[in-house]
């Protein structure tokens, strides 16, 4: 007789705080082929599997935020209707008051649960007071979900997307679950169309989704879990205690866990929306093969980056036309401000988009001369110029993530004068002796990001090739693996935060 304990199955379905629903957990591998399984005898209808879509999606996110759940639903209402007003009329005034009305709706919201604080301690440091934080839940994925429903509200305005006229269909966009909490920010233009399919899932599609949940757990679990608990951490909470050659390590391994938990996230998402028919676009493109800091967010978080350029830096470049080559470097240096609020309330994310923006500012000022030293020189074009702009530019973005990282800025000041005060690189074998492990992973973590993309591509056409039961051994296997590294406390992923 099997003996089941329904108030432990209760108790595991049940919102915790300090538990959300990742796809990292062996909660979601269950809950998820549980609903793969539903969804697809559901196939043939399609309001009762786009419906059942809905609430699992509204589960999933009520598992990572509580009733705040609700607030999801209330940005559908909201963005919804007022496009749909957007629409109908065509009056610019009143199309232009019904934009500005959504939008800040959306600032509004998101500003509250997001900024208050950090407001509130601005104002008291003005005056010299004491700041008492209020207690204000900021529900995950909020930034992201957004800024999807603020592309379709301004496509619907600039008249590029024929609203829909289905409120169901507009949900499923909104509350899609594989991206609902990191991203990506997908275009409603492109997915909206994909919701009239019948869920289709190709040899191809298998294949690939095998390997991007494959991917996603070895980056989230083995690399970027591991290194950050039992490395990086350490070294970022008390840098004065470990030398320049530790400290220097530890910003190329955080660099490295950023990208490996945030990109591992997208490649996870992309891959379980795949099962369900639905195609979401990329978001990473090897960005340290970057050469330069324009190239690096032309691969990094790809959605936010378009997503950034069509909404806040082409209008405002427009808008500023007339002073030429300025205009370019003004938008882009507030575009990036911007970009750093969007990723959270402190000072670091601010300083953050500046530099990037600074950076990228200074290097449209300097394009030509730089061009004609270049030509000078007859290195345009080389492998050697590609190889040392790679490198500065990888080494830019390493410093501009210890900023990202530090709340406190005493912190990169500390961690600097280590690595160039007290280096002592005689300590880089003995890392190496004493933690093969973390070494070794952070030194794989790179390979397999430089990894060529002709070997990269031939990885993927053999394991698009195998049977679908060689692809679910391979998973497997991998899953053995992540088990190994896990830890008894799964770290939250980094752009939960934001």
């Amino acid at each position: 007789m099997i003996n089941i304990n329904f108030q432990y199955l209760l108790d595991l379905l049940k919102y915790k705080p300090n538990d959300p629903l990742v796809f990292s957990t062996s909660l979601f591998l269950f809950l998820f082929l549980f609903f793969l399984l539903i969804y697809n005898l559901l196939g043939k209808n399609k309001s009762f599997r786009l419906g059942f879509l809905i609430i699992f999606s509204l589960y999933f996110y009520y598992k990572s935020t509580g009733y705040y759940a609700g607030i999801l639903v209330v940005s559908a209402i909201v963005n919804f209707f007022f496009a749909k007003g957007i629409a109908a009329t065509e009056k610019m005034a009143i199309k232009r008051l019904l934009l500005f009305i959504t939008v800040a709706i959306n600032v509004a919201i998101l500003g509250y649960f997001k900024y208050t604080n950090f407001i509130l301690q601005i104002i008291s440091e003005i005056n010299h007071s004491q700041f008492e934080p209020l207690s204000i839940f900021l529900p995950i994925g909020i930034s992201f979900y957004t800024f999807k429903s603020l592309n379709y509200v301004f496509d619907v305005y600039l008249e590029t997307l024929e609203p829909t006229k289905s409120f169901r269909d507009f949900c499923v966009y909104v509350f899609f679950f594989p991206n609902l909490l990191m991203g990506p920010i997908d275009r409603a233009s492109e997915f909206l169309p994909q919701i009239d399919k019948e869920p289709f899932l190709s040899k191809e599609d298998l294949g690939r989704a095998t390997i991007l949940i494959m991917a996603g757990l070895f980056k989230k679990v083995v690399i970027a879990d591991y290194i950050s608990l039992n490395f990086v951490d350490r070294i970022f909470d008390f840098p004065l205690r470990y030398t320049g050659v530790e400290n220097l390590l530890a910003i190329y391994g955080y660099t490295l866990q950023v990208y490996c938990d945030f990109s591992g996230y997208t490649d996870m998402a992309i891959g379980v929306a795949l099962f369900f028919g639905f195609k979401l676009m990329d978001n990473f493109n090897s960005p340290f093969k970057a050469t330069s800091i324009a190239d690096f967010w032309r691969r990094w978080h790809i959605s936010l980056s378009k997503w950034l350029l069509d909404y806040i830096f082409k209008p405002m470049q427009f808008s500023m036309r007339s002073l030429k080559i300025w205009a370019n470097v003004i938008a882009i240096f507030v575009t990036f401000v911007i970009c750093g609020i969007w990723h959270g309330a402190g000072w670091n994310f601010i300083i953050w988009g500046a530099f990037h923006g600074f950076m990228m500012s200074f290097a449209l000022i300097v394009q030509k001369p730089k061009q004609k030293l270049y030509t000078l020189l007859r290195i345009n074009n080389t492998k050697f110029l590609k190889f040392f702009q790679t490198l500065i530019t990888f080494h830019l973005i390493a410093f501009s993530f210890l900023i990202f990282r530090s709340n406190d800025l005493q912190i990169i000041k500390d961690m600097l004068s280590q690595i160039f005060e007290f280096f002592h690189a005689e300590v880089f074998l003995q890392f190496a002796e004493k933690l093969p492990i973390i070494f070794g992973l952070i030194v794989l973590g790179y390979i397999l990001h430089f990894m060529p993309t002709k070997i990269e591509n031939l990885y993927k056409r053999i394991v698009i090739a195998l049977p679908w039961f060689m692809q679910a051994i391979l998973l497997v296997i991998v899953i053995w693996i992540v088990a190994q590294f896990k830890s008894a406390d799964i770290a939250p992923f980094i752009y939960f935060q934001f």
